[in-house]
């Protein structure tokens, strides 16, 4: 099948054709016909299947040329950085029309975006937070939506944003079209489509956990950070197929450490992202790495499900992630659009309870390969893998008074006296012999 094969419109083709873009993917073509007929979807894909465009061909093949000012469809997603490449794909999508598309989010200036919503958008894609201060200052009037997307709904929630979504779902006309993506069904999302959604249907691309089969996958026994730089250093330098690296990092301080160890090797070779940079920075290290400036990307788990990378030779894991879903999210990034991809796991001793979850849930084990002969092992290790001593914490109980006496003591002297009440005439009487008596004053003088 080819994209000739769906009821698109010439202009989507044309633009298309300019894309690229022949064949769909298999959650394209399910979810073509299901949204073309008017139900509620829920389409459950992982990354690199291609689900931006399995909701995005049908929306715009339904976009209809309106007067008026307000948006028809409403795309929410989790991040920015997703804001952004959503609305980059709807502007290509739409070359060979007239429909216009304007992207909200947390950390933009409102006023600019304020004014971009007044002059007319027929497709809004907002963070959720963004949309409801926009909604509620009267800046985007939500009366004509007729579609709504939720996309990574599973990590919306994950990042906290339930409260927020029920509070977007109130908003909008009940009357509408709900169409949400999310790569792992969870009691969260069941529970958000039983009270929003009508009896949608649910289009699945592979089970949750399969991976991609485009990805060749492998991964080292490495006993220490230290020994995973070295062993980092030396891929990139020596495997000269690694043209486009994204490297996986559990925390943001790690993140940090990694690159000012690489960029000592790589300079100005290497970028990374993490909730901690600004906004500026994040989207200035994200469009060096796409288009080929940087040769390393190191990122944290933001970037496993917030951006659409493209072009990524190698993803490496220089630490697994706790969570099984993750690894696949990370793997995705590489393998896509019918290019094939490799995925390389660095897996210390204190890491193998996460390999085996990884490989309970892929039904799959991970190939080890050796370690390069002339590797440098180090034995540094960080603060964090050093050995913990446990020392046991002994009570030590007073000895006991055999002879305790009373819990007081004797008062000082001065500290005796008690108030007694004078006799000041009698003072007075030994003191001269006669009573003192003050008489009238005398007027007059």
């Amino acid at each position: 099948m080819t994209f000739d094969d769906l009821n698109l419109t010439r202009p989507l083709l044309n633009a298309l054709g300019d894309l690229g873009f022949i064949e769909p993917t298999p959650i394209q073509q399910k979810v073509f016909s299901a949204v073309m007929s008017g139900r509620d979807v829920c389409g459950i894909a992982q990354t690199g299947t291609g689900k931006t465009l399995a909701y995005l061909l049908p929306m715009l093949r339904q976009w209809q040329f309106s007067k008026e000012k307000l948006p028809q469809q409403l795309i929410l997603v989790p991040t920015r950085e997703l804001v952004v490449q959503v609305v980059e794909t709807i502007q290509q999508l739409s070359t060979y029309t007239n429909l216009t598309v304007v992207g909200v989010y947390g950390g933009g200036n409102i006023k600019v975006q304020m004014a971009e919503l007044a002059g007319g958008a027929d497709v809004v894609v907002a963070t959720p937070g963004r949309l409801i201060d926009l909604v509620m200052n009267k800046t985007l009037k939500p009366k004509g939506i007729k579609k709504l997307v939720i996309d990574e709904v599973d990590e919306m929630l994950n990042l906290g944003f339930r409260a927020q979504l029920n509070t977007v779902l109130d908003l909008l006309p009940p009357k509408r079209q709900n169409l949400l993506f999310s790569a792992t069904m969870t009691e969260e999302v069941e529970s958000l489509m039983a009270v929003h959604f009508n009896n949608p249907l649910r289009i699945e691309a592979a089970p949750v956990g399969t991976p991609l089969a485009s990805i060749t996958q492998k991964a080292y026994e490495v006993p220490n950070f230290y020994t995973k730089i070295n062993l980092l250093k030396k891929l990139v330098t020596q495997d000269l197929d690694m043209t486009k690296v994204l490297v996986f990092v559990s925390t943001k301080k790690l993140a940090d450490q990694l690159f000012d160890e690489m960029e000592n090797r790589f300079p100005d070779q290497v970028g990374v992202i993490h909730s901690n940079k600004a906004q500026n920075n994040r989207f200035e290290t994200v469009r060096k790495f796409q288009e080929g400036e940087d040769l390393v990307l190191i990122a944290t788990d933001i970037v496993a499900r917030g951006l659409d990378l493209t072009g990524v030779s190698h993803v490496i894991n220089f630490d697994l992630p706790e969570e099984p879903e993750n690894y696949i999210h990370r793997i995705g990034r590489t393998g896509r659009a019918d290019q094939e991809g490799i995925a390389i796991s660095f897996i210390s001793e204190r890491e193998k309870e996460f390999q085996e979850k990884i490989e309970e849930l892929m039904n799959y084990e991970i190939p080890k390969v050796p370690l390069p002969e002339d590797l440098e092992i180090s034995e540094v290790l960080t603060p964090d893998e050093e050995p913990q001593i446990q020392m046991k914490n002994v009570l030590i109980k007073a000895p006991k008074r055999e002879e305790a006496g009373p819990a007081f003591h004797e008062k000082l002297e001065k500290n005796k006296k008690v108030n007694v009440r004078r006799d000041i005439a009698a003072e007075k009487m030994a003191k001269y012999g006669r009573p003192i008596r003050r008489g009238a004053k005398k007027k007059g003088k």
